[in-house]
């Protein structure tokens, strides 16, 4: 009976061992355990993470209520009723004359958007950087801190923003060397400028485009297309399993009224 006992005992304390592991793992990944020197520091990552994410939806979530563009030089004001304020929706293809096609204002539309995203968490990507070089100083550490930058990636589910920086922390006699971050954000932005690109061409070069045909082909988007009294056709373009759309518009091949 006392063996059996103390094998019971042996086996309480190491799942309370692996119990502690785990849970020292989780923590240090949510950035609450030090990473070197012995105090409650911030893990950088996860201040990164945590600094930038909200503008990069933020600017996101811009780019699709205004067709790809932060600012728009060419575009039609307009209110959907689920809407509390009107939007400057970005004309993507447009001509001022009648019976011709349209002309594709955004031919390079996906590093267009990469390039309005990126001037638009500029700013803070270069501030959020600097905040967190402050925090570990007054943490204590000696910081030999390198900024040199960053990108914007748009791949098929995420957007990656990849800063090339270095950070050496130094405390305590110990020293670490951090190359690099990437922040992610879960996002369809890819795959809806890619189904937007195919649109502008097709309204472009035949003042159409048949979104029931490609949606029985394609039924993870959804196509509404909205025509205004001026001629202007709005296309909103979704995906069904993220619920994201981007809105812009067309003005194509019009016909003059009364005709």
């Amino acid at each position: 009976m006392n063996l059996k006992r103390g094998q019971i005992t042996i086996f309480i304390i190491i799942a309370l061992v692996v119990v502690a592991v785990i849970s020292a793992v989780i923590l240090y990944k949510r950035g609450l355990l030090p990473d070197i020197g012995g105090a409650k520091d911030i893990n950088p990552d996860s201040f990164m993470e945590s600094c930038l994410q909200k503008k990069i939806k933020e600017g996101i979530n811009i780019l699709y209520d205004q067709g790809g563009n932060i600012n728009p030089v060419l575009y039609r004001k307009f209110q959907f009723t689920n809407e509390t304020k009107p939007s400057n929706i970005s004309y993507l293809c447009y001509t001022q004359n009648y019976y011709v096609p349209c002309i594709n204002q955004e031919p390079m539309l996906i590093q267009h958007t990469k390039s309005e995203l990126k001037d638009y968490i500029s700013y803070d990507v270069r501030s959020c950087f600097d905040e967190l070089t402050s925090k570990l100083e007054k943490q204590k550490y000696v910081v030999d801190a390198k900024y040199n930058g960053f990108e914007i990636e748009l791949d098929p589910n995420k957007v990656i923003t990849r800063i090339d920086a270095e950070l050496i922390l130094t405390k305590n006699e110990e020293t670490s060397d951090k190359k690099g971050f990437a922040i992610f954000v879960n996002s369809k932005i890819y795959d809806l400028l890619v189904l937007v690109q195919e649109i502008i061409s097709q309204e472009a070069r035949f003042c159409n485009f048949e979104d029931l045909g490609f949606m029985i082909l394609y039924p993870e988007f959804e196509i509404d297309k909205l025509r205004t009294g001026d001629s202007t056709i709005i296309y909103t373009i979704g995906n069904r399993e993220t619920g994201e759309k981007i809105k812009f518009a067309v003005r194509s091949c019009v016909i003059p009224p009364g005709i």
